[in-house]
């Protein structure tokens, strides 16, 4: 029987005054069923890359060119990007021309979303990497001026009148910003003011994989290929208080991800998510490697509180698997990938599971205490692994490359709605 969410939630009040929206991650009091609901839409090819939702509708970006309905029975031509409805499932109009993958979501004021990726064009007019459009119909905001000067935008994300941008990019508008900036929101322009300074001496770019920004808009944590932050030494990760107009480098660090993976990472680790009250953060990571003292192929908790040095609180390790995409609810920290296993620090591709270890079939739940591995097991087609994953008050959107979840048919995307 087709499984619909009751449309209790209404609109904020912040969609519907045409303030920015904020994107921190919902707490949410219960994991998600193991159940995915039956009324997404199916992405036909490709991977989905990015996910957002602005008021009603969910934004998918990636490098796609076909989605069908729930039924199965109407298909689309959309490429790149789309949009249907959170509760219902129906896919909009919504389909504005990008030249090329959508890496990146965030949702605008004023019914708009931002895109960021690896695009020069969007609906024919000359925009790199950066662009605003509107929900309603995927007009361009042409008052919204932003451009990379090359390279790409992997991650994006809105706090009031600002939006940040990570990526490959070494300058916006002309302006040189290295794989990090801030930018006015309603015209692109970049804030003078704010500058991180990364560098990754010896590695072929820097760039910045992902980041997020605390709950409370204090703190930005930044993963990816970075080595230093001005003159201080920051291997992968380094945390930034934006209160004021600058990126100011917080002496908080960790050494966890110095010792190196698999020999041609310049950066291992994939994406960062803050706990819904802003005291820890979970950093996801690919690396090719097993080992139980190294944190590649896993997901690791940190402290976000107090300065100096800090060591993990705890380390889920996959065995050698890579997680690429984790989202944190309070209640459990979803993990997606193309692992096989988690619990298994001491399994291996070629040894098959450690001891302990339990099967997690490319998406899996932590215990956000203990780090261990929570009974929930929907299982997926592993594929190359999740992308993105968007918390919402009714459940967890899953982007991913292949068309099983939950041992159900659900082509690249899907919910997991809460019980």
């Amino acid at each position: 029987m087709r499984r619909r969410l009751l449309a209790a939630t209404a609109l904020t009040c912040a969609a519907l005054l045409g303030a920015t929206p904020s994107v921190a991650d919902p707490a949410q009091s219960a994991v998600v069923s193991a159940n995915p609901v039956d009324f997404t839409p199916h992405v036909l090819d490709g991977t989905v890359w990015a996910l957002a939702v602005v008021g009603d509708t969910v934004v998918v970006g990636g490098s796609f060119t076909r989605v069908q309905d729930s039924a199965r029975k109407t298909t689309y031509a959309r490429k790149n990007i789309f949009a249907y409805g959170l509760r219902d499932g129906a896919v909009r109009s919504f389909a504005p021309a990008v030249d090329a993958a959508v890496y990146a979501l965030a949702p605008g004021a004023s019914n708009t979303v931002y895109l960021g990726g690896g695009f020069k064009t969007v609906n024919g007019a000359a925009q790199r990497g950066l662009a605003r459009v509107a929900i309603g119909d995927g007009a361009r905001i042409t008052g919204f001026a932003a451009k990379t000067n090359w390279g790409d935008v992997r991650v994006l994300n809105t706090r009031g009148a600002k939006l940040y941008a990570g990526g490959t990019f070494s300058a916006i508008n002309g302006v040189t910003r290295v794989g990090l900036a801030r930018v006015d929101a309603g015209t692109g322009r970049v804030d003078p003011g704010f500058d991180a300074k990364i560098s990754a001496p010896g590695l072929s770019r820097p760039r910045v994989e992902h980041f997020d920004i605390s709950p409370d808009g204090s703190r930005l944590i930044a993963v990816g290929a970075l080595l230093k932050v001005g003159t201080a030494a920051r291997t992968q990760i380094a945390m930034f208080d934006i209160t004021g107009a600058a990126a100011t480098l917080t002496s908080w660090y960790t050494d966890a991800y110095q010792p190196a993976c698999l020999e041609g990472f310049d950066t291992y680790l994939r994406q960062v998510k803050f706990s819904p009250d802003g005291r820890w953060f979970v950093v996801a990571a690919t690396g090719r490697v097993s080992s139980p003292t190294k944190l590649c192929d896993s997901a690791a908790r940190f402290e976000a509180t107090g300065g100096g040095k800090h060591n993990p609180t705890w380390v889920q390790r996959t065995g050698g698997d890579s997680l690429y995409a984790v989202a944190v609810t309070g209640s459990a920290v979803y993990v997606g990938g193309h692992q096989r296993y988690l619990d298994n620090p001491y399994g291996s591709d070629a040894k098959g599971p450690g001891p302990g270890a339990v099967p997690r079939v490319g998406i899996g739940a932590i215990n956000p205490a203990t780090g261990k591995a929570l009974v929930w097991n929907p299982s997926r087609d592993r594929g190359v692994g999740v992308r993105a994953f968007q918390v919402v008050p009714e459940g967890l959107i899953v982007g991913s490359d292949t068309d099983k979840l939950g041992r159900e048919y659900h082509g690249r995307v899907g919910m997991f709605p809460l019980s």
